[in-house]
């Protein structure tokens, strides 16, 4: 049955009372049972290597976008991952200088096995942005000291050349995809060249511009056929209505010579005057009688021929005529002729254009792969020379760069808790020891202690509690009994006290 809270000091005392010899054996045990583990426990010696990074060199601003120098983001776990590798481990394990002559004559099992020690005692930390250390902790301050300058030596010399491993790579690796890209646009031109020497047939816009203008050619030439038929058509008429034959003298020509002579008069008055003009009038007078004077000849001569006198004679006007004619039905000939030969031009221009089209895409693709591969090909060439800056500053130590800002130091102290620290605990502990014990028995004991428990578990009224009586004699013994105890009491402080300090000051 718990006890109440508000009665757990009061019985805490009447226990320690009751059992005063108890209480002070729990005291002494616990005491020198934490003087003991102090004496036992394995105390650490550690010694630290503090690492500078230098990334804000004066390389930096000269060299910005021009190389790029290798960085690691969490500085403290990429220094952890590296001293971690075998290979640093092992030249740790096996070095001379720190496990003696016989170092590197282990077997697997053994260097397996002292490379894992080493592993669980290093430690890396972090010492704000550009400062980290490396440590180790060993029971012997020598070997904490020596191992961890080894550390610090391993990792500065497996970094610098780990960063030049790194940039040679990378400028190797870009170099041959640089070689690489010049074979395939030499294999792109070939193939272009190959292309182009087997298809001369022009580009798209040239054949476009060609036959755009042979069909503008075709239209004038068309244009000018149908000018040509319409003259050949005017000069026929003109024939139907002159006659071939003319009788010299005064034959229906000399009429028409005559009227036109006074066509061509008539124009040129009217030009200057009016209708109404005196000699206009009469000259329109002439002309209508020399028609109709015409028209009889015509008629006289269609029914026969000698009436009017003469030779009969070719009429040149006619001959002009059908000169003319004969000339516009050649110029028609040769215009067809013309007309026919654009037509096939044409024809063949347009089956130039889809053999164009049909090696446009095929031409389009050599040009795009040529166009990519030299795109890709001038960007890592800049790269290469980007690579080839960074592996120079890398071999000349340039760039990110790691320091070591503070050497290891030789420890004189141990790390972690010392005997000091347990020989003061051991008295509080063992005088707290008494008291907590009794306060864990006191809320798993069942036994009924208090009025209040009845009252709060049963509730029942408690009408009267009897006082713990004692007589004379018991008061004595007790006392008694109290005296001794507080003289061993004093004896054990002291001979705990005096234990303490001759380990201490090195008596033992």
């Amino acid at each position: 049955m718990a006890l109440p809270l508000s009665q757990l000091p009061a019985e805490i005392a009447r226990e320690i009372r009751a059992r005063k010899w108890l209480a002070l054996s729990v005291f002494a045990f616990v005491s020198f049972a934490v003087l003991a583990a102090g004496f036992l426990w394995p105390y650490k010696y550690q010694s630290q290597v503090i690492i500078f990074v230098d990334d804000r060199n004066i390389i930096q601003p000269l060299m910005e976008g021009r190389a790029v120098t290798t960085e690691i983001s969490e500085k403290a776990s990429a220094a952890r991952e590296l001293l971690w590798s075998r290979s640093v481990m092992e030249t740790i394990a096996t070095d001379k200088d720190i496990y003696g002559e016989n170092a590197d004559d282990l077997s697997p099992e053994a260097l397996i096995g002292r490379i894992s020690g080493i592993r669980s005692n290093m430690s890396v930390v972090t010492r704000g942005d550009n400062y980290f250390s490396i440590g180790y902790s060993a029971s012997s301050p020598m070997k904490a000291f020596q191992v961890a300058q080894k550390l610090g030596q391993a990792f500065i010399a497996e970094n610098s050349e780990r960063k030049r491993a790194e940039s040679r790579s990378a400028y190797d690796f870009i170099d041959k995809q640089v070689k690489s890209y010049e074979r395939q646009i030499a294999g792109v031109e070939e193939r272009l060249k190959q292309f182009l020497s087997e298809n001369v047939d022009g580009t798209e816009e040239g054949a476009n511009a060609r036959l755009a203008n042979l069909r503008s050619r075709l239209e004038l030439a068309q244009l000018e056929k149908e000018e040509l038929e319409t003259r050949a058509s005017a000069f026929e008429r003109q024939m139907a209505e002159i006659s071939p034959r003319i009788r010299q003298g005064e034959t229906s020509d000399g009429y028409l010579e005559r009227i036109s002579a006074m066509q061509a008069q008539l124009d040129n008055l009217r030009l200057r005057y009016l209708d109404t003009y005196p000699d206009i009038i009469i000259l329109r007078e002439q002309i209508s009688e020399l028609q109709k004077q015409r028209q009889r000849a015509l008629a006289d001569q269609t029914e026969s021929p000698e009436s009017l006198g003469g030779i009969n004679i070719a009429n040149p006007v006619y001959q002009d005529i059908r000169s003319s004619l004969v000339q516009t039905r050649t110029d028609i000939q040769t215009v067809e002729t013309r007309i026919h030969s654009l037509q096939q031009l044409i024809t063949e221009q347009t089956k130039r254009m889809e053999r164009i089209q049909a090696n446009k895409a095929q031409y389009s693709d050599l040009t795009r792969d040529l166009e990519v591969n030299k795109e890709i090909y001038n960007d890592l060439l800049r790269r290469r020379e980007k690579a080839r800056v960074s592996m120079h500053l890398d071999i000349e130590g340039q760039g990110l760069n790691y320091k070591i800002n503070e050497t290891a130091q030789y420890p004189n102290s141990p790390s972690g808790p010392k005997f000091s620290m347990f020989a003061l605990a051991g008295l509080f502990v063992g005088l707290v020891a008494p008291f907590g014990a009794v306060a864990a028995l006191l809320q798993v004991d069942p036994r009924v202690r208090s009025r209040e428990q009845i009252e709060d578990v049963l509730e029942l009224p408690i009408l009267e509690q009897l006082p713990e009586a004692r007589t004379p004699f018991e008061k004595r013994r007790d006392r008694r009994i109290t005296m001794g105890v507080v003289f061993m009491a004093v004896i054990v402080t002291s001979a705990y006290i005096a234990v303490a300090l001759a380990a201490v000051f090195g008596v033992f």
